[in-house]
């Protein structure tokens, strides 16, 4: 569903992807890995036509994205959804304001038809009968809930996930991985989510891409993943700093 051959990209002088490669196929819930800094959401942008690389392609259902104009790119991005990693509310509206933003926008369904997807995607992420709160009313973690029924309220084939169990405390990021899974296999999507939380990671993946050094350093299963005694690989699971790197 997803491909990425050969993908390469600098801001400036600073090289960010260097030669990424990988697929995705329908279903597949892949999280990417890596230090901070390392590229994942410049990757994750690529992926959705926010950003163009200097050279690869990136193929969404055997269809190149590369060098398409907005309104193509339009197209290809209604197969999609975003959770951003901060949830990225509209304090100024209420919870259904939100989650049918783009719906009210297009003015392509009536009151009633919103109403009934709104209430849909807000009972799929366990928040019925939130709709007329306002974003300043809810935690961290309903936020975060908010902002996933709206990527799916447009009932998308790929869902994309920018960290989203950063700022969660462990209770909370366990619910979030268990609505990612839910709704993974409620709605039948594809789904790509770039984590650092590593218990995340073993959870909601069916598959691990770790990048490092600008490329894709480890392509495998979370059990793999776990299992492995590379150095690198390993450095970065059991979150140990290289004592080369350490400065005082």
């Amino acid at each position: 569903m997803i491909e990425v051959r050969d993908l390469k990209k600098s801001f400036g002088a600073q090289p960010i992807l260097d030669g990424v490669s990988f697929q995705i196929e329908h279903g597949e819930s892949v999280v990417i890995i890596g230090r901070s800094g390392g590229g994942k959401s410049v990757l994750l942008k690529h992926i959705i036509g926010l950003l163009q690389p200097d050279s690869g392609a990136v193929l969404i259902d055997d269809e190149n994205i590369v060098g398409m104009n907005e309104r193509q790119l339009l197209r290809v991005r209604g197969k999609f959804g975003m959770v951003f990693q901060g949830a990225a509310l509209f304090d100024s509206m209420t919870v259904a304001e939100n989650v049918a933003f783009a719906f009210r926008r297009q003015k392509k369904m009536t009151e009633g038809e919103i109403a009934k997807r709104v209430a849909f995607a807000l009972e799929l992420v366990d928040l019925p009968g939130t709709q007329n709160k306002n974003p300043a009313e809810l935690s961290g973690g309903m936020r975060k809930r908010v902002g996933l029924a709206r990527a799916i309220i447009y009932q998308p084939q790929i869902l994309l996930y920018d960290e989203p169990t950063t700022g969660l405390d462990p209770i909370v990021s366990d619910s979030i991985d268990k609505l990612i899974i839910r709704v993974r296999d409620h709605l039948k999507v594809t789904s790509v989510v770039v984590t650092h939380d590593m218990r995340s990671a073993s959870r909601v993946g069916t598959h691990v891409l770790m990048l490092h050094d600008k490329k894709i350093y480890a392509n495998c299963t979370p059990e793999s993943l776990f299992a492995s005694q590379d150095p690198i690989v390993r450095q970065f699971i059991d979150g140990v700093a290289d004592p080369q790197e350490v400065q005082f």
